[in-house]
């Protein structure tokens, strides 16, 4: 029991909240994605398909890396 107590003043979580969450709190960027990449930066996305659509892959290096850095903030290894 006093493991149990010891804790719960540590951290309000119980023992699975907390094996699930420490990962999350203690570094981001290694952390799983909570969305899935295709959902992942809607906006970034939008642009950089109607660039290369428009203009070609090469004259958009601008956008596609946007979107890879928001990709990279969204926690995707990309």
């Amino acid at each position: 029991m006093s493991g149990l107590q010891l804790q719960t003043s540590v951290s309000p979580l119980s023992g699975s909240e907390q094996i699930q969450g420490s990962p999350a709190t203690t570094s981001a960027p290694e952390s799983k994605p909570k969305k899935k990449i295709c959902c992942a930066c809607p906006d970034t996305k939008r642009l950089r398909d109607e660039c290369i659509v428009e203009h070609g892959e090469t004259a958009c290096a601008k956008w596609i890396d946007a979107h890879l850095r928001c990709l990279r903030a969204e926690g995707f290894n990309v």
